[in-house]
């Protein structure tokens, strides 16, 4: 959306005349990135859905607390996240499974998946990223598919900019020695 101009929304969201309208702009501006963004931490469309709806359910919910201090998308990320590991907490929780077994669980959705169109390929990928642990997985996909910078990921995760470098570095191994591994 080429108008959109997030000083203005954050100015509209704040005022209660406007916040309605402004709100339904913000759905539609990062509904999309939102979206892939989860997907790619829960694989199914379906969670994704559901999570991307508990999102913006819970940004509207709590939007008298956002105060423009970090940008918009930032704020959404970090709510986005949160979600994301609330489901798969919740996810473990359930099913009593340790963390190797809630990433074969996300392997196999992702392998019954109807909506997933990849090809055998992107379909290994997905497995190597499955290999990584969860706060690696989402650095990884923030910075590698988002192609977000370092001081961004860190307003979202709240960890330090060099951290997160270590922590992309050991994930890009990772996922190399995994197709090293299956050559």
């Amino acid at each position: 959306m080429e108008n959109y101009n997030e000083d203005e929304i954050t100015q509209q969201l704040q005022d209660p005349t406007t916040q309605r309208k402004a709100f339904e702009e913000v759905v539609k501006q990062y509904s999309q990135q939102l979206y892939w963004q989860i997907r790619r931490m829960v694989l199914s469309h379906e969670d994704a859905n559901d999570i991307l709806q508990n999102t913006f359910i819970k940004a509207w919910s709590n939007l008298d607390y956002f105060r423009g201090e970090a940008k918009l998308s930032t704020w959404l990320y970090r709510i986005a996240l949160n979600e994301c590991l609330n489901f798969l907490n919740k996810q473990r929780a359930q099913n009593q499974l340790s963390l190797d077994d809630v990433d074969t669980t996300l392997l196999g959705k992702l392998e019954s998946e109807p909506y997933f169109d990849g090809d055998e390929i992107q379909k290994e990928f997905q497995k190597a990223l499955l290999q990584l642990p969860e706060k690696q997985r989402i650095i990884f996909n923030l910075k590698y598919f988002k192609e977000m910078k370092y001081e961004n990921i860190s307003e979202i995760l709240g960890t330090s900019v060099g951290a997160l470098k270590a922590s992309y570095h050991h994930a890009v191994k990772k996922i190399a020695a995994f197709f090293e591994e299956t050559d």
